[in-house]
């Protein structure tokens, strides 16, 4: 005998399918939103500890800053203070030099020179005389260049011959202007190494 069911047993069946699968997507759609909002706010953790540390770090350059600032004023300061210390003393151990300029001239001067005139601009002092010869200027040049220890590296600027006097009188000379540097006390006490540097 056979038998039929007459009941929408597959109707039902589908139905149950169909709220298992929207269960199923609501169940995945809190899942996601928890996730969402798990990662969410753990990111929103990270990121406030690191503006944090941002914010110390900032803090703590602005202090560097400030103590740089300060360090670099005090070296401008310093470095003021040297120079006044350094122009004080340069004015005192100047006031002597026109006493060390006449008595190096006089004793750097070789015999059959004259020494005609003379002026100092700050540490250039320019010279101005007459010599019997060319080799009598060499020789007052040698002895300003490497035995004066209050002057050093003249310059020749001009050589010419000449004559003193008129007539049969009249005396063949050599006339010549060099420059010269007078040296400070505060340079005089250095060793000499400078001098042989710059020949070499």
């Amino acid at each position: 005998m056979i038998r039929i069911n007459l009941l929408p047993h597959r109707e039902e069946t589908r139905k149950q399918k169909r709220q298992a699968f929207y269960a199923l997507l609501a169940l995945g759609g809190v899942i996601g939103v928890g996730v969402v909002l798990l990662v969410g706010g753990y990111n929103a953790r990270a990121i406030g500890i690191q503006d944090a540390r941002n914010q110390e770090l900032k803090t703590a350059i602005s202090g560097l800053d400030k103590k740089i600032a300060e360090i670099a004023t005090l070296k401008q300061e310093i470095e003021a203070l040297k120079a006044r210390q350094q122009a004080v003393e340069d004015l005192q151990g100047d006031r002597n030099q026109p006493v060390y300029l006449l008595d190096e001239l006089v004793k750097q001067t070789p015999p059959g020179v004259y020494l005609k005139a003379f002026r100092q601009d700050g540490q250039r002092v320019a010279v101005n005389g007459y010599a019997q010869s060319q080799e009598r200027v060499s020789e007052l040049l040698r002895n300003l260049a490497g035995v004066s220890p209050w002057l050093e590296r003249p310059e020749l600027i001009e050589v010419k011959s000449t004559a003193l006097g008129q007539g049969k009188t009249a005396t063949k000379v050599v006339e010549f202007n060099l420059n010269v540097m007078i040296r400070r006390s505060r340079d005089r006490d250095q060793p000499t190494a400078g001098k042989h540097g710059e020949r070499s």
